[in-house]
This record gives C-alpha cells, structure tokens and sequence, in this order.
C-alpha cells in the first residue's frame, strides 16, 4: 500500500507539466514578464537611482570597422605616375639647371630607357617563338625572304592579268591638252598590248590620241560612273559580269603600279594584303 502515495505524487507532476506547457500557463508567464517591467519602473524611474543600481543600461562600446586594404594601383595609373614623374623632372632640370637636378633627370630617363629595351627584347623573344605574332611571314623585311616573296606575288599577280580580258575591259579618259595623259597614254597601250585587254579611250576635249586612233569624245560616260570630272588621265576597270566600273586611279601611274592596282582590285579582298 505504500506505492499509491507515490503514484499520486507522480501524477501531480506530471499535471504540472502539462499545465506549465498550456495556453494559460503562457499567459501567466507574460503576466509575470509584466509584473516585472513594472517593479523596474517604480524601482528604477520613479527613484532615479541611476547607473550604479543597474537601473541604466550601459551603452556598448561600437565595434571597430575592419580596415579597408588599398587598392592596387593599376599598370596604366604606374605608367601615367612614370610619364609624370619624368615630365617634372625634365622640367626641373630644364629651369633650374643645377648638377643635382640634371643628374636626377638623367638617372631616372635611363632608368626608363632600360625599361624601354627590355620590353622591346620581351616583345621580339615573343614573336620569334609565336608564328601567329610574327608579321614578316605574311610580308617579309629580311632581303632573301623578300625577294621570294615578291617572285611569288609576280607570279600570282601576271596569271591574274592573264585572265583578266575574259571580265574586264578598260575605259581610258584622255584629254589632247593634258601633259601627263602624254606621258600615261603609252603605259596604257603596253599594258593592254601585253595582256590583250579591251580599252575604249575616251577623249574629254575631243582631241585625239595617236595611241588610241580608234578614239571615242565622251558624252557623259564619266558622269554616270561617277567619277571625278575634270581630272585626266583617269582609268575605270569595266567588269562584264556584274556591270559595274572599278575605278583605278587618276594622274600618271606606272606600269608596275597600274598592275598592282588591277591585281588588288579584281583578286585581293581589302585587308587580305596588308
């Protein structure tokens, strides 16, 4: 019979609990909560005690702010600094010419030169041993390279110029007049003699051209290709497949570049050749 005291004590507590973890025992806790914050004020407030009686809260102390690293100058900020930095001492040196400030200018100019020497011996390591970096092979400076390069471009260029008269014919503007259409007039006939192209000489004056006795006296031709008026000699390619003038160029041109012209401009895509 000694158990049912002891069962009757568990029983409370767990009655206890239960009512600790109910609504009403919640509400009791913020009453209490209450309670208290109203002691606080009538033992606090009222009596002014102050911050020796824990009535006022102490402030906290603000957190220092983490310190900010530096930002690294850029290469193009460094760079400016030098081109500055050099600018004044060379000024310097230049109005107050004294040893000191002449040899300040001077040390630190070397120092750029040095600088200057080891980019350029960087920059031609670099292109030697990258092909995509190195220029001359698309256009060779060395004089062996480059005379192949240029029987190689010959080649090319004279089996465009063969072809050339099965699209192309040339429009020759000339005037009687004009000293230079003198000296281009023979250059004309050689090159089209050569390659045996079509060309239609136009006189602008109606003059003739004992070149081109087979002359025509223009009647507008140049207006409607839109060239330059006025101006002679002037050479017009004439493609016949697409129907449209390929200006050449104006004033005396010699066989060679009147070539290169025609090659660029019928065989070469701009930006393919340079």
């Amino acid at each position: 019979m000694v158990r049912a005291p002891f069962l009757s004590i568990l029983a409370a507590g767990a009655m206890l609990a239960l009512q600790a973890t109910s609504p009403l025992a919640a509400q009791t806790q913020t009453e209490t909560t209450e309670a208290t914050a109203q002691d606080d004020d009538l033992y606090c407030a009222k009596r002014k005690l102050g911050y020796w009686f824990y009535c006022v809260k102490p402030v906290p102390a603000p957190k220092p702010k983490p310190a900010q690293p530096e930002q690294a100058a850029s290469a193009a900020q460094e760079l400016d600094a030098i081109t500055g930095t050099l600018r004044e001492l060379k000024a310097r040196a230049v109005l107050y010419p004294t040893p000191e400030n002449v040899t300040a200018y001077i040390r630190f100019q070397r120092e750029q030169l040095d600088r200057a020497s080891l980019f350029s011996d960087v920059w031609q390591r670099a292109i030697w041993q990258d092909p995509a970096l190195d220029y001359t092979l698309e256009r060779p400076v060395g004089a062996l390279a480059k005379k192949q390069w240029q029987d190689a471009r010959a080649a090319d260029r004279d089996a465009v110029m063969a072809r050339l008269s099965q699209r192309y014919g040339l429009f020759y503007f000339y005037s009687q007049t004009c000293g230079a259409c003198e000296v281009m007039s023979p250059i004309v006939r050689s090159i089209a003699d050569r390659w045996r192209i079509t060309v239609r000489a136009i006189s602008t004056d109606g003059g003739p051209s004992r070149h081109f006795p087979d002359y025509k006296v223009e009647s507008g031709q140049r207006a409607r290709m839109g060239l330059e008026p006025g101006i002679t000699p002037t050479l017009v390619l004439w493609d016949s497949v697409l129907k449209r003038p390929i200006p050449i160029g104006y004033g005396v041109l010699s066989a060679d570049e009147l070539q290169d012209r025609i090659y660029l401009l019928t065989a070469k895509e701009a930006g393919h050749d340079y």
